[in-house]
């Protein structure tokens, strides 16, 4: 549920568990205010004036980032990422599968395209290519950092990368992530597998982070500049 003070519009979250407040920008450049369930209304409303400035910049800075969104079309030639590359779209005639990456190209089935499917095809590709590649790169981080997600998922996650249950036993990645280098894909497993030791962003959690990703801040940035172009 959205709330507005004064000229920020937000959504709250209040967590049990947390002891910490925290205010984010999500990819779709909605403000999120995480915080305890003891703060109270004036309480949040201190936190977003002392942010304020923050929050415009960071806000301004999304703007900036998304001026060049790319709104793709389902049609002969259309660019697609895969794996941070972009290959070009195709449509063909007797293929099985409504969606096959081939020869260079992604080759979408006619009848698919022409009944409206193209959409589903793309994001059921990604979905398989993300549940054949993630959970093995979790695995080999995870015995790393010493944890142990039992359940890996790659889900439509709307305006996040990734998230991690809050009773920390399962790890979902957007499918989205898949149009990225891998990378960055590995970036974004440990940042998701780090936050089963360390909930928040502290310093323990960047040195963790870094300890197992030492450019993490070149891969982090990759992301923040081309997450807007990572869409169908």
């Amino acid at each position: 549920m959205n709330n507005r003070y004064k000229d920020i519009t937000y959504s709250l979250f209040q967590r049990k568990r947390r002891k910490t407040a925290s205010i984010h920008i999500e990819r779709d450049g909605a403000v999120s205010v995480i915080v305890p369930d003891t703060l109270t209304t004036k309480d949040i409303e201190r936190l977003i004036d002392t942010k304020r400035r923050w929050i415009y910049r960071q806000l301004a800075e999304w703007q900036d980032l998304n001026a060049t969104r790319v709104k793709r079309e389902f049609v002969n030639g259309e660019g697609f990422l895969y794996l941070g590359r972009s290959y070009r779209l195709k449509t063909v005639q007797g293929q099985e599968k409504p969606l096959l990456l081939k020869d260079g190209y992604f080759c979408l089935k006619k009848a698919d395209q022409v009944n409206g499917n193209a959409e589903a095809a793309f994001k059921e590709f990604y979905r398989e290519k993300g549940l054949a590649r993630i959970p093995d790169r979790v695995g080999i981080y995870q015995a790393r950092i010493g944890v142990r997600p039992v359940l890996v998922r790659v889900i439509d996650l709307k305006n996040r990368w990734a998230s991690c249950s809050p009773r920390k036993d399962a790890l979902n990645f957007h499918w989205k992530c898949m149009m990225a280098p891998l990378t960055v894909i590995d970036y974004i497993i440990v940042h998701e597998l780090v936050h089963l030791v360390h909930h928040n962003h502290t310093p323990k959690f960047w040195a963790e982070v870094e300890k197992l990703i030492p450019n993490y801040v070149e891969r982090k940035g990759w992301l923040r500049v081309n997450g807007a172009g990572m869409d169908i």
